[in-house]
């Protein structure tokens, strides 16, 4: 046989070339998705995701220490946030994380607004700061996690596994608190972390049917309760005859479940107080187009029916339309006042001044607000007077965030939840078991009498089904140079806790 032998210096060079194309082969892939993954991360645990509603816009989505800013709105407390996690880090003390979690990247499919979600982590950074060097020092030490699911919670499943990661060390996570709106994303959220068994407390979301969920409490009020309260304050205001402007969206279980709510607690057998249309007036405000013109068209029927009061079952930023609408009834003899849930709290200073521009009367059941606690006798007792003062002018927020008012109640209600879960946290140490998310959540159930967390909206103890226990209900008027007028003090039974009424459950609650 023919055999071609060549040159040893022909040989090493074919071979070189071999190995450089194989190399190649292996690096320009490698080269590509490390270009890849460059262009989509943010910073580190944070990435680029497309945005549900705008295609071909993205928006940075996961978790930060604080270092990544969400928003530029947010850079003066991520500063902040980011500077305590270093302390808390750098004094070599036990610790253990809590993340707060709602949607930073905003978009018009979102009920809340820039300002409401700035307040709540300026509340969560006060919680941190106060269990961390303040007046309520504890063990373990709170590092704060800021947590983005992108608009409208799009990209919740990514953002929870993610949380997942972060159980064990360096990050020690035990508990997520905020969680957004009440949403079915949101929810489905909640029953994710709880399979992880990591404790969550939820500082707004009211639906009536987000409860009974492992290791969930809520420092909100449900539904049932913001009515109860609102239909007592109208009883004893002498307001007897109502309808109920109903939101039937399919995924808004905020409105889904306030309005039925505030329809039980208003009427009674003896026809005193009674809703006196024969059927909700509706509108479906995920429907792209249309949902305007319905709010317009229900003012005919509002001239006919002539009730004293039109509870409005929807999003804040739905109500603005409606009150345009009614603004320009025909029937402009006919004075209607409109009474509506805590998402109100959720406008922009602007969409307020536009909502008391139109003359109508707007009421509302707020969260929380700061003057609880000075306007009056039940509400000395229903609320922390040392925590009522962080939020007063002179208190700790004033000083840190100077331009940013707390009348809205998110500052407040993120910090009651971020204090939840230090509390939870503290309390598991003291007892001596490992801090663990599933330990975290254990001690919710057991902060009652002089465990109850001294919150700005009321003090914390929480149900079996995770729900709050007589919950506080402030009653805010919407006015012209303030976001919210403080009126009174309300409860789940009608009456101001404190008053020596009996508490009175709802079956869901029991």
């Amino acid at each position: 046989m023919f055999r071609i032998t060549w040159p040893l210096h022909i040989v090493k060079r074919v071979a070189a070339l071999v190995v450089a194309l194989a190399v190649l082969g292996v690096a320009v892939p490698l080269t590509y998705q490390w270009v890849q993954e460059r262009q989509s991360r943010c910073a580190d645990g944070v990435v680029k995701k497309d945005v549900r509603s705008r295609p071909g816009e993205q928006e940075c989505v996961g978790i930060s220490d604080g270092s990544h800013v969400f928003a530029p709105h947010l850079r003066e407390v991520s500063r902040r946030i980011e500077a305590e996690n270093d302390r808390v880090a750098e004094k070599g003390a036990p610790y253990v994380s809590v993340a707060y979690m709602t949607t930073f990247t905003l978009t018009d499919k979102d009920s809340n607004s820039e300002e409401s979600v700035r307040h709540e982590l300026e509340g969560a950074y006060l919680a941190q700061r106060r269990h961390n060097a303040g007046d309520l020092r504890g063990s373990p030490r709170i590092r704060l996690l800021i947590v983005n699911p992108g608009s409208e919670s799009a990209h919740w499943r990514d953002v929870v596994d993610q949380l997942a990661e972060r159980r064990d060390a360096p990050d020690r996570l035990v508990a997520v608190t905020g969680l957004g709106p009440s949403t079915k994303e949101n929810k489905a959220a909640l029953r994710a972390l709880s399979q992880h068994r990591i404790a969550m407390v939820a500082g707004t979301m009211t639906a009536t049917d987000f409860h009974s969920i492992d290791g969930f409490v809520r420092v909100a009020p449900p539904n049932t309760d913001e009515a109860r309260a609102a239909a007592a304050f109208l009883r004893r205001e002498k307001y007897r005859t109502a309808v109920v402007v109903q939101d039937i969206a399919p995924t808004n279980r905020y409105a889904n479940t306030l309005g039925p709510a505030f329809e039980e607690a208003f009427g009674d057998e003896g026809g005193e107080h009674r809703i006196v249309a024969d059927e909700e007036l509706t509108f479906d405000s995920s429907a792209s187009t249309g949902w305007e013109n319905e709010l317009r068209h229900m003012t005919g029927q509002l001239c006919q029916q002539k009730p004293q009061v039109v509870f409005f079952a929807g999003r804040g930023r739905h109500l603005t339309h409606f009150l345009d609408a009614l603004a320009n009834r025909t029937c402009t003899r006919e004075d209607f006042l409109v009474v509506t849930g805590d998402d109100t709290s959720n406008l922009t200073s602007r969409e307020l001044e536009r909502a008391y521009d139109t003359g109508v009367e707007v009421l509302y059941t707020g969260l929380a607000h700061p003057d609880m606690w000075q306007g009056s006798a039940a509400g000395k007792r229903a609320v922390s007077a040392a925590t009522a003062a962080k939020f007063r002018d002179g208190g700790e927020l004033d000083r840190w965030f100077p331009h940013d008012t707390r009348d809205d109640g998110q500052a407040i209600m993120a910090h009651d939840a971020v204090l939840t879960a230090a509390r939870g946290a503290g309390m598991a140490a003291q007892w001596g078991g490992e801090v663990t998310g599933e330990s975290v959540g254990r001690m919710f159930h057991k902060m009652n009498l002089e465990q109850r967390v001294p919150g700005g909206s009321g003090f914390l103890s929480f149900r079996n089904n995770g729900d709050p226990r007589n919950k506080a209900v402030p009653i805010l008027r919407l006015t012209e140079n303030k976001r919210a007028e403080f009126i009174e003090v309300s409860a789940p039974s009608g009456a101001p806790p404190g008053d020596g009424q009996k508490e009175r459950d709802s079956p869901e609650a029991r």
